[in-house]
């Protein structure tokens, strides 16, 4: 198959929806196989291109596994996407532990274990690209929103480390920050009232689409970025730049 990423193994977390979907059909696009590490996992395609795996990025074991059954399902593992996580608009006094909690384990706890599997991996074979979904709410903050923006700002501090961590081993770890996305999780959890008011924090007039998230993750993951390491490239329609 030929394509930008021909001969490339990539995993993808949280692959079944949103960003991560946009991830996984233009990887395949590009020339790819993909293993998407979902609890949403789906029967394999036809192609033999994808592959799911039901995976729970809270567990270790499980990540190692999803990093094992990439491997052994398409021989290598060169490119890790960790795009799996959860968030709800909560006032922060009101807040469960298990809410905080269950939000940590998903956006932060399983982008490190993934990403330790990964590298576990990436480093007898010789390198590999690596690129977090972190957000804009990982370098300001949002009302409500203690949980996420928290796990999000350890998102970003984790792609730092971890990328001045391993850039001489040939391993780089990049992030991408998008600003608000219409994904499943946004139109599940903003209210109409509240969707306008959001849109205007965008001087670009509106939120993002999916794929528009996805165009600049398989660039971090490309060789094109090969002097990328432990970045956050903000892709917020001007968000942040107010």
């Amino acid at each position: 198959m030929s394509g930008r990423f021909a001969g490339k193994v990539a995993l993808v977390t949280g692959g079944a929806s949103g960003i991560g979907a946009a991830v996984v059909d233009s990887l395949l696009a590009a020339g790819a196989r993909v293993v998407v590490a979902d609890l949403a996992a789906r029967p394999d395609d036809a192609s033999g291109h994808r592959a799911d795996l039901p995976t729970d990025v809270s567990d270790p074991a499980a990540c190692a596994a999803a990093v094992a059954g990439a491997v052994d399902r398409f021989g290598r593992l060169d490119i890790l996407v960790n795009s799996a996580g959860v968030g709800a608009l909560e006032p922060s006094d009101t807040l469960s532990p298990e809410s905080w909690r269950r939000t940590q384990a998903i956006n932060l706890d399983g982008t490190f274990f993934m990403c330790q599997a990964a590298i576990r991996h990436m480093l007898p074979a010789g390198g590999g690209a690596i690129v977090n979904v972190a957000s804009i709410h990982g370098h300001v903050g949002f009302g409500a929103h203690a949980a996420y923006t928290a796990s999000k700002g350890g998102v970003v501090n984790l792609t730092r480390t971890l990328g001045i961590e391993y850039a001489a081993r040939n391993i780089r770890v990049n992030a991408v920050c998008p600003g608000f996305v219409l994904t499943p999780m946004i139109a599940a959890g903003v209210t109409d009232d509240l969707m306008p008011r959001i849109v205007a924090l965008h001087p670009i007039g509106r939120i993002a689409r999916a794929e528009e998230i996805a165009a600049p993750i398989l660039f971090l993951a490309s060789d094109e970025a090969s002097f990328m390491a432990g970045a956050s490239l903000m892709v917020d329609g001007g968000y942040t730049a107010q």
